[in-house]
């Protein structure tokens, strides 16, 4: 009985070279497909850990889709073990889903051994993205941006902000109250349009002087959308 399931297994073992080439295609795609996150996202406040993310995703999936085959009872498991697993990051921005679901996409290609699809699909939807990020920046005139400031949980936040705000932006507007650190801390996001005259460096000193020197982040944004 040992000798037949040993015979079995390396007679069902997957073929080591198909699953390198595979493995290799879908992590080189990754890295096309990532390049062009990273240029989209260049002037944004972004983790460079998602773009690490949507490099090994194609090559997980593939891994995932190499492992599974046609066997109905390993699909089946798989989506079980799946199940049980809470995914707590929340995407800050709805074009990050866009990036994560092609990213299933390319690897779900290469799984499948439709190396010439997966890579027409990531040239494509790469210049899609890239295109669409320039022509949108190119059509934006006023750069708006994503202030996020931390404040203590005893302090007031409705107009402690508005004076320094008033002074240094042509238009803010509040997105998004949350609680921080156990709900020890408030963060604050606004979102904001700079004067052209306005010194940032002097914008963040002030506001720094009333959040207690704590945390503030300005930075570039192209979702203020997500947050309204």
């Amino acid at each position: 009985m040992l000798d037949q399931l040993f015979i079995q297994q390396f007679t069902n073992a997957i073929d080591i070279t198909a699953v390198l080439v595979s493995m290799l295609a879908s992590l080189g795609m990754g890295l096309v497909f990532a390049g062009a996150y990273f240029i989209t996202h260049r002037d944004l406040c972004t983790k460079n850990g998602f773009g690490v993310t949507i490099t090994v995703i194609p090559a997980i999936i593939t891994l995932i889709i190499l492992l599974i085959g046609d066997n109905v009872a390993r699909a089946f498991s798989l989506a079980g073990s799946l199940a049980i697993i809470r995914f707590r990051s929340i995407a800050e921005e709805p074009l990050d889903m866009a990036y994560t679901f092609s990213a299933l996409g390319i690897g779900l290609a290469c799984g499948m051994g439709y190396f010439g699809y997966a890579a027409a699909f990531t040239v494509i939807i790469s210049a899609v993205f890239v295109i669409a990020h320039f022509v949108k920046k190119l059509a934006s005139r006023k750069t708006q941006m994503i202030l996020k400031i931390v404040i203590p949980e005893d302090m007031n936040y409705a107009d402690i902000f508005d004076d320094v705000l008033s002074k240094h932006t042509e238009k803010y507007k509040l997105l998004r109250v949350k609680t921080a650190d156990f709900g020890t801390v408030f963060e604050i996001t606004y979102s904001v349009v700079l004067k052209e005259d306005s010194d940032q460096k002097e914008f963040l000193d002030e506001l720094r002087r009333l959040n207690g020197n704590l945390n503030i982040s300005l930075c570039m944004s192209e979702a203020v959308r997500s947050y309204e």
